[in-house]
């Protein structure tokens, strides 16, 4: 048997949406490998799965970079929004992760409040919320929110701002390595889940999570009685 999760119970639970509530990283990396074929930046799938999560106009940057490319002004932002527009067009029916909507349903029940940050621009996020089919949608923060997204923390800072929370109550749960670094930037509990992520728990770890699940299942037994 797994030892418990060593984790106080939240104020607040702030949560990324590509590949922590909706399975959406390989849609993430088709849209971006196509947004660079047009662009005619090479890149592959291996390149690009550790860094879905990162702010896209620095994912840009750095692939280009990568490349011995120097992008013009201002085309890492038009990569980014060419990637946004092809995932919006590839993700017509996300599904949801295991126990995503039952375990944002476990944390309103007990009166935490519950917001999601993402790096995704606003117009990418209403679908892959849609299909997680709640009853009641919480506080949304988008990468359209922020000069900087993840890894920074500014999206998780407004996140807490817009709950009312300290950041040093709140768990931040993600999939992604730049999530957990997000999270430590932040001061709040980085809590990494891995049933959909493109990196091992290993890298989440060495990233700063607190701890480490396989399914959001495994984090409502933490959260407390409701």
């Amino acid at each position: 048997m797994a030892p418990p999760l060593a984790l106080p119970r939240p104020l607040a639970v702030i949560l990324d949406l590509d590949g922590t509530l909706v399975d959406t990283v390989d849609t993430r990396i088709r849209a971006w490998l196509a947004a660079f074929d047009e662009f005619r930046i090479p890149a592959t799938r291996q390149q690009l799965a550790p860094l879905i999560g990162m702010d896209g106009r620095r994912l840009a940057r750095q692939v280009a970079e990568a490349a011995g490319l120097a992008l013009p002004p201002d085309r890492d932002e038009e990569i980014d929004r060419r990637c946004g527009a092809i995932f919006e067009s590839l993700n017509a029916d996300p599904r949801p992760l295991p126990a995503a909507a039952d375990f944002i349903a476990a944390v309103q029940q007990r009166g935490i409040d519950v917001a999601i940050a993402t790096s995704s621009r606003r117009e990418q996020v209403a679908t892959s919320v849609r299909a997680l089919g709640l009853a009641q949608e919480p506080v949304i923060v988008d990468g359209s929110s922020v000069l900087h997204a993840k890894p920074e923390p500014d999206l998780l800072l407004l996140a807490a701002e817009q709950v009312d929370r300290p950041p040093e109550s709140c768990w931040y749960v993600g999939d992604s390595t730049w999530d957990m670094r997000a999270a430590v930037a932040a001061r709040m509990r980085g809590v990494g889940v891995t049933a959909g992520a493109a990196v091992d728990a290993d890298a989440l770890r060495a990233a700063g999570a607190a701890a480490v699940v396989a399914t959001l299942a495994e984090l409502i037994g933490p959260l407390g009685g409701a």
